[in-house]
């Protein structure tokens, strides 16, 4: 499928709105769910990195002119574009990353959300106006653009996540080189064709294949780049914090996840179920926002267990083309090996397995990379899988006694990313919202399903401070500019000749 889906057997840069020519080393992308080779693509150096960003140094002065509602109307045809090819792009996603089909769709479709809402930001990119404290002068703040931006993006949403980054880098009036996952760099190939077909400017876009040692290590120490925008692991958020900190870069970083289900005693049990099970088995557990922890009121904790592994099941495990697997492979046997390892861990820290636990190698997941879903109860809050980032399908059951122990076990982790309470009582729901510590919380849904108009990012280890998503994604690739305007034909000083 792989042949007619995509017309090209290698890929290459995308640099001044030219794609580069082929040669030098490559690596094979592999389809996780089959084991067979998608494409190849390139591992580029720092040279070409030097290249993309003399490219968008230039481009981004012509850029910046652009008035912002015209660039705004770029977006809108890559989002008309986006959503023409939205099937083609889905099964290509799914291909290079395993996630089941639906949840490919999903994740285009929030690249389209994202085109046309952003694009109506090109007609408000507000600021603000303030009196002045002084007479006949007039004071405002407004919006500029940073410059050059780097966005470094992961193999877990390879379409998604590049869209939060560079559609309001760009409407804003910025220029981006961008590396994405070079286990999935096919989105990055089709979305930069968009760009390229929707009129954005040669330079504005810059796309770079390579490893993170070396392009994106270039990217992060290189001068003209003024922002870096990372999502990935946390070792690797802190090493880029510490290089750019050192460069007084700005940096957005949003990193790991430890989330967990709060499942108090007056909860809708089947819908609890639901909830968790999308979020703990979605996208085979590798999202940072996926369900890792189950947070439940001993009172319902036997109903619980009961019912999900009932739930879990009627799972479908596969290849994610088939529209009938709702669990996908794990994207490489790294991750494989890591999954192992923790359900490992959690056999010798005590805890209770009910079900899963191994690799499915054999038959229809010979080929492939594919994990049991995997449910342990009996965890307590200090071992290890309850704590540390599993990113696999792996789920652990915590009981508790009650509402404000289930709110302190929550916040009882290094990550802060996103929650999720079941419950019918309106007071501890309010109570919830307030106390959870992360930056996203759900009631009576699971830990994901994050909406593009709304700030995406976390506390605590799992970022600094920066959001992705929404308004506040301008933030990032903005700087403010106060301006004053003295129009009294004498020199003024604020605060000294004020009467």
């Amino acid at each position: 499928m792989a042949e007619t889906l995509l017309e090209v057997k290698q890929l290459t840069n995308f640099i001044n709105g030219v794609w580069g020519e082929s040669g030098g080393k490559t690596t094979a992308v592999i389809n996780p769910a089959t084991g067979e080779t998608v494409v190849e693509v390139p591992l580029s150096g720092a040279e070409s990195v030097n290249e993309a960003v003399a490219a968008a140094k230039r481009a981004q002065k012509e850029w910046a002119l652009v008035p912002a509602p015209q660039r705004a109307e770029v977006l809108f045809r890559v989002g008309t574009l986006l959503k023409e090819r939205k099937e083609k792009l889905s099964q290509l996603l799914t291909m290079e990353n395993g996630k089941v089909i639906e949840e490919a769709r999903g994740e285009v479709q929030e690249g389209i959300d994202m085109a046309f809402y952003m694009a109506g930001e090109g007609r408000r990119l507000f600021g603000q106006t303030t009196p002045s404290e002084l007479k006949d002068k007039f004071a405002m703040s407004v919006r500029a653009p940073v410059g050059v931006v780097g966005i470094i993006t992961p193999w877990n949403f390879p379409i998604a996540i590049a869209t939060w980054k560079s559609f309001p880098a760009i409407v804003a009036g910025n220029a981006v080189v961008w590396k994405p996952a070079t286990e999935t760099p096919i989105m990055a190939y089709e979305l930069a064709k968009i760009f390229e077909e929707a009129g954005l400017p040669k330079g504005v876009i810059n796309v770079v294949f390579g490893s993170g040692s070396t392009v994106g290590d270039a990217m992060v120490e290189h001068d003209d780049i003024r922002v870096i925008s990372f999502t990935g692991s946390n070792d690797t958020g802190r090493n880029i914090a510490g290089k750019c900190g050192q460069q007084l870069k700005k940096v957005s970083l949003e990193m790991g996840g430890k989330n967990a289900v709060i499942v108090m005693d007056d909860a809708d049990l089947d819908l609890a179920v639901e909830g968790i099970l999308w979020s703990a088995f979605g996208t085979s557990g590798q999202r940072c926002t996926a369900c890792s922890r189950v947070i439940v009121h001993e009172a319902v904790k036997e109903r619980l267990e009961e019912r999900l592994l009932v739930a879990m099941e009627g799972l479908t495990i596969g290849n994610g083309l088939d529209e009938t697997i709702k669990v996908g492979p794990i994207i490489n046997k790294s991750g494989l090996e890591k999954i192992k390892s923790y359900i490992e861990i959690g056999k010798n820290e005590g805890a209770k397995m009910l079900a899963g636990g191994y690799v499915m190698d054999e038959g229809a997941h010979a080929e492939g990379n594919y994990f049991a879903p995997t449910l342990f109860t009996d965890v307590t809050e200090d071992m290890r899988i309850g704590q540390e980032e599993i990113f696999g399908p792996v789920v652990s059951l915590i009981p508790v006694k009650s509402f404000e122990e289930a709110i302190e076990v929550n916040n009882g982790v290094t990550y802060g990313l996103s929650s999720s309470i079941f419950t019918g009582d309106v007071n501890r729901v309010f109570k919830a919202q307030r106390d959870l510590d992360t930056g996203i919380v759900y009631v009576n849904a699971g830990t994901s399903g994050a909406e593009i108009h709304l700030p995406f990012g976390g506390t605590k280890g799992t970022g600094n401070g920066h959001r992705d998503s929404g308004v506040a994604a301008l933030d990032v690739f903005t700087e403010w500019k106060a301006v004053y305007v003295d129009y009294s034909g004498k020199l003024q000083r604020a605060q000294i000749d004020v009467e």
